[in-house]
């Protein structure tokens, strides 16, 4: 099995050196390079995907379209198209990037995921058909944004913590 090597990052976002995925997650985490991709239908649907049971963490926990790590010579946009292809089966022929944020949380005794997170926003996606991979994610569904906001207020243990915090600073800045 190959090993990922993840982007490792200051504070303030500047690379610092790359380092296998799995140990970035160890114990009290390293502060590494991730993404969230945000994919609204021609609805204006958000598309959520919840991660495998098999995932180590936040596993059946229902997250963004795609979440993922940047590699060594990507910026955020080209590592968030390369991953929302290969997990969902969908080209983005248009992404922006919204914003970014600074998290560290525990998953129980399981590991830390300690990131800069960019936001991605692709919008009004034709959806025909999907192709998800079964290791990465188990379901897909679409869901107004006001109301996932509201699920997310009662039922934050549904919800991975970086979309929780996406969805927040959506909110509060107009965005959904």
């Amino acid at each position: 099995m190959v090993m990922e090597r993840i982007v490792i990052v200051d504070e303030n976002d500047n690379f610092i050196r790359e380092e296998e995925k799995e140990k970035c997650h160890d114990h009290d985490g390293i502060l590494h390079r991730g993404f969230l991709v945000t994919l609204f239908n021609k609805r204006g649907e958000l598309l959520l995907a919840q991660r495998s049971e098999k995932k180590r963490l936040w596993p059946g926990y229902w997250d963004g379209t795609v979440a993922s790590h940047v590699f060594k010579g990507e910026d955020y946009v080209q590592a968030s198209k390369r991953r929302l292809e290969q997990e969902v089966g969908i080209i983005a022929d248009t992404m922006r990037y919204l914003f970014k944020f600074h998290y560290k949380v525990n998953y129980e005794n399981f590991g830390t995921e300690h990131e800069i997170c960019a936001v991605m926003l692709v919008n009004n996606v034709e959806i025909d058909s999907l192709s998800p991979i079964e290791y990465e994610i188990s379901a897909i569904k679409s869901i107004n944004p006001q109301k996932l906001s509201n699920e997310i207020s009662t039922n934050k243990n549904r919800y991975t913590p970086w979309l929780i915090l996406a969805i927040e600073h959506m909110k509060n800045h107009q965005l959904i």
